[in-house]
């Protein structure tokens, strides 16, 4: 079994920056693409950034230029940098990784609010 834990959420005003972090942890032989999703009150769940085992990014439109996602391969750790905080940020953001070619694992979430 696999085990997804992310930690760095908080309240911070508009313009400022968290860090995210997500460790994957458990029977554990691979790992192959990590990523960040984010869901608010009444919303779906959407994809905010993803990474593969090469380091190759993908990005939401909307975070793209004040988010960064980046991975240790060998630490099974997925973070993830967001600056330029807006409101509209706010949401519970889950880690997500597809574990052992078979697996697609979630995290409990992290909850993020923007406001002043």
């Amino acid at each position: 079994q696999v085990q997804l834990v992310e930690s760095g959420g908080g309240l911070v005003q508009p313009g400022g920056s968290l860090r995210l972090s997500c460790v994957a942890s458990g029977r554990i032989w691979r790992i192959t693409d990590m990523g960040w999703y984010r869901q608010a009150p009444g919303k779906q769940r959407d994809l905010v950034a993803t990474i593969t085992r090469a380091e190759t990014t993908r990005y939401a439109d909307s975070v793209k230029g004040r988010f960064t996602i980046s991975r240790d391969n060998a630490k099974n750790t997925v973070w993830l940098q967001m600056n330029s905080l807006k409101p509209e940020d706010s949401a519970v953001y889950y880690c997500n990784a597809d574990v052992n070619l078979n697996e697609v694992a979630w995290g409990q979430g992290t909850q993020v609010i923007v406001s002043s």
